[in-house]
């Protein structure tokens, strides 16, 4: 499959009273088409400023973009100017965030709103948005779709609200679809349903996504890739089936421990990661999970770790291995 982004030596800074905050420090990746990226790490880690940096999404002040590139069909993403990332979003990438209460305006109706996409991007007539509205309501599971379009986003339950944000993001048929913890505020039962709409949806219209979470249990069964972020860096960058097996990252193995599994109920207690995530006033010049790591060496303390392949398709920014304790050669 060809690359349909490619992401180089992204750098994002935040200017704040204490100093300036790294945000991101250098992130490289790849989406090829077709294909679902995970993006995991606590909060903080740089995930969502990742993504938002590509888009112009970024508040500027404080937040300004450094260095880098974000190919898009041949196009840097960060040196288009704003009228033309603005026809890209919502036509070709779209966008789910993470609260669809604020996401949405409490003062137009629903239709108005799921409507507007088609409009501004291929200039469909009211009444063909319309009814394209009400078919994407539809697909989405939202029932009575036709009286739905009339009402207002405080009349929709949350999980019910962002499936209607599903249904927006995917009116124009994106090429690339960007989830930013879209599941966060709903429970359980609601967030499985979210992830399965959104796997039929990719899978019915063949479009690539990016699902961004702190939550390694969700991307189990939605990656195909994933991304480990730390300190506003990609520590490791895997399949997702290599992940859940074959983990070589401490700070990847330390999350997978922190989740409660079915098959060992009562037979240990949930680890902890101690300490807390990194200040990042300073861009690391070591190991950013070097005070929080069980595995760490002297080197760890002086040199950050470059991401490195450590087998097909997997690369860890760690000098240690795991399994031994040792330094990597």
């Amino acid at each position: 499959m060809a690359d349909l982004l490619d992401v180089r030596g992204l750098e994002t800074h935040f200017r704040t009273n204490e100093g300036i905050v790294h945000a991101v420090n250098g992130v490289s990746f790849r989406l090829k088409e077709g294909e679902t990226l995970g993006i995991v790490g606590e909060s903080g880690s740089g995930k969502s400023v990742t993504v938002l940096s590509m888009l112009h999404l970024i508040p500027s002040p404080p937040g300004e973009v450094v260095a880098g590139q974000a190919h898009y069909l041949g196009k840097d993403l960060l040196t288009l100017p704003d009228p033309e990332i603005r026809r890209l979003l919502g036509s070709q990438i779209s966008l789910i965030f993470q609260d669809p209460m604020t996401s949405f305006n409490p003062v137009l109706t629903i239709g108005r709103q799921i409507t507007e996409p088609l409009q501004i991007h291929q200039n469909r007539s009211y009444k063909d948005a319309w009814q394209r509205g009400v078919e994407f309501l539809s697909m989405v599971g939202i029932p009575n779709a036709q009286e739905r379009m009339k009402d207002y986003p405080h009349q929709f339950s949350g999980g019910m609200r962002q499936r209607v944000m599903i249904a927006m993001a995917l009116i124009c048929t994106p090429s690339i679809l960007i989830a930013d913890e879209p599941t966060t505020a709903l429970d359980v039962t609601i967030q499985a349903q979210i992830v399965e709409l959104a796997k039929r949806l990719r899978d019915e219209l063949g479009m690539a996504m990016i699902w961004i979470t702190h939550d390694l249990g969700i991307i189990a069964g939605l990656a195909d890739r994933v991304l480990v972020m730390y300190g506003g860096l990609i520590v490791e960058e895997v399949p997702v089936v290599d992940l859940y097996q074959h983990p070589r990252h401490p700070y990847t193995i330390a999350l997978l421990a922190s989740l409660p599994r079915v098959d060992e109920i009562g037979q240990r207690r949930l680890a902890s990661i101690d300490g807390l995530p990194p200040v990042l006033l300073e861009k690391p010049g070591y190991c950013p999970f070097a005070p929080r790591c069980s595995f760490a060496l002297e080197h760890c303390w002086h040199e950050n770790p470059p991401l490195r392949q450590v087998s097909p398709e997997h690369y860890v920014a760690c000098w240690v291995d795991p399994d031994s304790g040792r330094e990597r050669s």
